[in-house]
């Protein structure tokens, strides 16, 4: 429901809701009391950081998969900061462990390769069990000739005497327990005489802990347990489980048309502001979606395919009605781009007690910027 004030803000802006992010953080603090498992914000998935002094009274710190990211983890958001990438360039290893606590390696090579200058970090390794819950091959970890970390139970083992960690992530979406856990006793199976050497084992990201009704009693008795069975500190790295439901992208109606269909057109890309609905064909999603007048909601970029999906209205729409765009924070304001130069959504922070900011606005000067 959008507030008065809301509507003095110039859209497109994604709006964070702190009310509506403290229950993941409360439950994420819960499950590290309960299992002893630290908590660490996956960058790729959300990096705003005007909101990470409160995500850190309830998390451990943050996990990267770049440099920058790196970087921006150790600046801004008190706590650990692990490194992460699928790859690190000679140019670029010294600055990442000047900025990390944990440095994690994708391959036996990186590990060999940068062996003389990781010597006396903290180091681990990624490891690819051969399963996943990706129902998309683009995002499966675990999809035929994978990159994404080492699959020989022996060779991990050969190299287990220059690792204090070991890292797993191959849950996506996951909301479902009984996989969650039937995929970690595979891992304990094929891997655990390797698990028994290290002190601290990461299981990723993509567990859906946070959602309703998921059994997070029975996660956190379970991670309690692979935590004592191999004597390891265990870290989790919710990116959609922390901001699940926190956000909105807030449009304005600036066009309507029919052509077969009612059409609004918004002040919006799809393409340049939720990118990921299009990569996955995924809708957007409104509340409460509900009324007689069915309305296809369309970006404003020259892509024809720019179409934030179909949805139900009370009335029919026109030019300066307002619409939100629900579950808006994930992998939106970090791969947001100035496609046909459509000016990027502002970012803006509605507070506990209900005050509203714009912290975070862009203009033709950032899009000259981004060029050259």
């Amino acid at each position: 429901m959008a507030h008065e004030e809301d509507f003095a803000l110039q859209t497109p802006y994604y709006l964070i809701d702190k009310s509506r992010l403290l229950p993941n953080m409360e439950k994420i603090a819960w499950l590290r009391d309960a299992s002893g498992a630290k908590s660490l914000l996956a960058l790729k998935c959300f990096a705003t950081w005007s909101v990470f002094d409160f995500m850190a009274q309830y998390m451990d710190g943050t996990t990267s998969s770049s440099l920058y990211e790196v970087k921006l983890g150790r600046d801004k958001f008190p706590g650990e900061t692990h490194a992460y990438s699928v790859a690190y360039a000679d140019h670029e290893i010294a600055e990442v462990l000047a900025n990390c606590d944990k440095i994690i390696f994708n391959s036996i090579g990186q590990l060999t390769k940068f062996a003389a200058e990781s010597e006396g970090h903290v180091r681990g390794l990624r490891v690819n069990p051969g399963v996943s819950t990706s129902g998309f091959d683009l995002a499966d970890p675990a999809r035929p000739f994978s990159r994404l970390g080492e699959s020989d139970p022996d060779r991990v083992a050969a190299v287990a005497d220059q690792l204090s960690g070991l890292m797993f992530h191959n849950n996506c979406e996951n909301a479902s327990f009984a996989r969650f856990d039937e995929m970690l006793a595979l891992i304990e199976d094929t891997f655990g005489a390797t698990l028994h050497k290290m002190t601290w084992v990461s299981l990723g990201g993509g567990i859906h802990f946070t959602g309703e009704g998921y059994p997070l009693e029975r996660l956190a008795a379970r991670l309690k347990t692979f935590s004592e069975t191999f004597g390891v500190q265990v870290y989790l790295e919710p990116g959609e489980a922390a901001i699940t439901g926190a956000a909105t992208l807030e449009v304005t109606v600036l066009d309507t048309m029919f052509n077969g269909k009612n059409l609004a057109i918004v002040d919006s890309s799809i393409e340049a502001h939720m990118l990921d609905l299009l990569i996955y064909r995924e809708p957007a999603k409104i509340s409460p979606d509900t009324g007689d007048h069915d309305w296809m909601i369309c970006g404003k970029s020259c892509l024809a395919g720019d179409i934030f999906g179909e949805f139900r209205f009370d009335a029919a729409l026109k030019p300066g009605d307002r619409i939100s765009f629900q579950d808006a924070a994930g992998y939106t304001m970090v791969k947001k781009n100035w496609f046909n130069g459509v000016k990027m959504p502002g970012i803006a922070i509605r507070e506990l007690d209900g005050t509203l900011k714009m912290v975070r606005d862009f203009d033709y000067d950032d899009f000259a910027a981004a060029l050259s």
